[in-house]
């Protein structure tokens, strides 16, 4: 089964996350999601699979989520997911997706749980 991760390698947690993905013998696709941002059809998949909504997948604190205002609740999740899409700093990070399954690599330990 394929496991892919979101990731900046300018992060300690992702980067450990990809350590211990790669301890278990797996390598992984590496998608450096700063560089090729997932479409909004991944974003949306990636949501259900980690069953949340796209502001619990938001950095709140990045400019970009303050400058735009996403934390107006009126917006759709459709309108939620494309600013992730057009700002992908606001993911947090790194997200592992297996199958239908993904986890947040906070902390990186959690990937344990899903890989295959």
């Amino acid at each position: 089964m394929q496991v892919k991760i979101y990731h900046n390698p300018r992060c300690s947690k992702s980067r450990r996350t990809l350590e211990i993905i790669q301890e278990q013998g797996v390598e992984p696709t590496i998608l450096e999601y700063l560089k090729t941002p997932p479409n909004h059809q991944e974003l949306d998949s990636i949501l259900n699979a980690l069953k949340m909504q796209p502001r619990e997948l938001m950095r709140t604190g990045e400019t970009e989520y303050l400058e735009h205002n996403l934390d107006d609740s009126s917006l759709s999740r459709d309108q939620l997911i494309a600013a992730m899409v057009k700002y992908p700093k606001l993911l947090e990070r790194p997200v592992v997706v297996v199958g239908d399954q993904a986890v947040i690599g906070r902390p990186p330990e959690s990937v344990l749980t899903i890989l295959p």
